[in-house]
């Protein structure tokens, strides 16, 4: 049932049957990639801002990070202008939830990571080749698209040569743009096509070997039904103390309340005019279902911004949801004595 907020206009129109735009749903958008190519979205260059997790620390990006920093204390100050023109929901608060996860456990995986790291690099990566295997630090992007978050992302790793960037998608055309890219270089990325609702369907690489998986506007575009599933299997994709990066739509924001009668597919899960599907997220629903799939909250927030365009003189109420979820460490016991040696000295 919803719960619109007062004056919010949510829609409770009559749902259309969603079993074509599921069994086409690789048709429409390989047609919105014909039709578009590259030049539908904008390049992703807040990602670093938002996800500094992208970057591998070390003394070559040190530097890069500050000036992130810094950069992100500005934007914040500015959000903050635009978030008092925004009303408050509910649903947003500051209390953070945990997993199960406890502070000692933190606290003694924050010195054995390291450590942790190292082990996992050992074992079949020796034995077995595959696209990225020499690298140290590896990134998988879920529904790459065009590449408007892949080229920023390997125009800051270029200076990392030890790090290699995965990137799919289910549109073949996507990915043929990628590697038409001028940027592209297979020697730090590798992009394929992939049905991640497909949980049987190999990926080209091991399980358990990704440090970071970024998961930016594609979930929503899944059946609700199907979620879970694709969650579970890139739970299974993340090395011990790997993050999973996600950010997606939210609950009435401001494209939910635009749709028209006829694009209801079930609850808050809409089709668009071209044929894509969109779903909107609530931050309780985004923690059930990472939680689920085994791995601890670290940042789970409800981002409300008032967009201007002063051209047309239109303001839009956005609403999204970002969160940030790490697989826990596996202590062996070696990095478990160290653990608590470490907790008993501290």
């Amino acid at each position: 049932m919803r719960h619109p907020l007062p004056g919010a206009g949510v829609r409770t129109w009559k749902m259309v049957s969603p079993v074509k735009y599921e069994n086409e749903a690789s048709k429409y958008w390989n047609t919105f990639y014909k039709i578009h190519k590259n030049k539908f979205f904008k390049d992703r260059n807040w990602l670093l801002r938002e996800f500094p997790e992208i970057i591998p620390v070390d003394q070559k990006t040190e530097q890069k990070l500050q000036e992130l920093s810094w950069d992100h204390a500005k934007t914040s100050a500015a959000d903050g202008f635009s978030r008092r023109h925004c009303p408050t929901m509910p649903e947003e608060n500051n209390h953070k939830k945990s997993c199960g996860s406890s502070r000692s456990q933190s606290k003694v995986g924050s010195h054995f990571s390291n450590l942790e790291s190292k082990e996992n690099r050992k074992g079949p990566l020796k034995t077995e080749l595959f696209p990225g295997s020499n690298a140290t630090f590896r990134i998988l992007e879920v529904g790459c698209g065009a590449g408007n978050s892949v080229f920023p992302i390997l125009n800051t790793l270029q200076n990392v040569p030890e790090s290699f960037l995965y990137c799919c998608d289910f549109a073949s055309r996507a990915v043929e743009l990628v590697k038409l890219h001028s940027s592209y270089r297979a020697a730090q990325c590798c992009a394929f096509v992939h049905d991640i609702c497909d949980e049987g369907l190999p990926y080209p690489f091991p399980d358990g070997i990704l440090d970071v998986i970024l998961l930016v506007f594609v979930l929503s575009s899944i059946h609700p039904d199907r979620m879970q599933g694709v969650v579970n299997r890139l739970s299974n994709l993340l090395k011990p103390g790997g993050v999973l990066l996600f950010r997606d739509y939210g609950r009435y924001d401001k494209t939910q309340l635009r749709f028209k009668r006829g694009h209801c597919l079930s609850e808050n899960f809409y089709v668009r005019g071209d044929g894509t599907r969109v779903y909107f997220f609530t931050k309780g629903e985004v923690h059930n279902m990472f939680c689920k799939a085994g791995l601890d909250e670290k940042q789970n927030l409800v981002d409300r911004r008032l967009q201007v365009n002063r051209k047309k003189q239109v303001k839009m109420h956005r609403v999204w949801v970002q969160g940030k979820f790490q697989k826990p460490l596996h202590l062996t016991q070696k990095t478990s004595k160290l653990g608590f040696s470490l907790l008993s000295h501290g």
